[in-house]
């Protein structure tokens, strides 16, 4: 019986901080010739204002959507392998808050479907980011359709 290749590897979200080997590893595949990674990261601004920390949180149906999400990212590209994984909790500047990764036979097809997951993920995930700024100020952002 022929192996079935599942390209999607790992979708997670966690509580901990995250891992750019195990992401980069998760995407590993003898047939890439590119592999994409995307890092988003907590920075010390927001619109013109100084950020203190992010707070991330999420629906319980977060993972289900992530997995959604990337296997629309594999019906319309030619992946190898994929993952993603978000981070939720308090966050500090600097952090991880999202790792994604794809990996395709050549480099642009890999860019083209990591830039896609990383917008469709931050787009259609349920997971919110509360900004606490340096003056005291909050604000959440991707919470409108709650």
């Amino acid at each position: 019986m022929p192996e079935i290749h599942d390209p999607i590897r790992l979708l997670a979200i966690r509580g901990t901080p995250l891992s750019l080997d195990e992401v980069y590893q998760a995407v590993g595949d003898d047939a890439a010739g590119g592999t994409t990674v995307f890092v988003g990261t907590v920075r010390d601004h927001d619109g013109g204002k100084s950020v203190a920390a992010l707070e991330y949180s999420c629906h319980p149906t977060a993972e289900a959507e992530m997995r959604r999400i990337a296997e629309k990212i594999v019906a319309d590209f030619p992946v190898r392998a994929l993952a993603a994984v978000h981070r939720v909790g308090r966050l500090g500047i600097t952090d991880k808050a999202v790792i994604v990764a794809v990996s395709c036979a050549h480099r642009g097809e890999s860019f083209a479907a990591a830039r896609r997951l990383i917008d469709d993920l931050k787009r259609e995930a349920p997971i919110w980011k509360h900004q606490v700024f340096a003056d005291g100020a909050e604000e959440w952002v991707g919470a409108d359709g709650c």
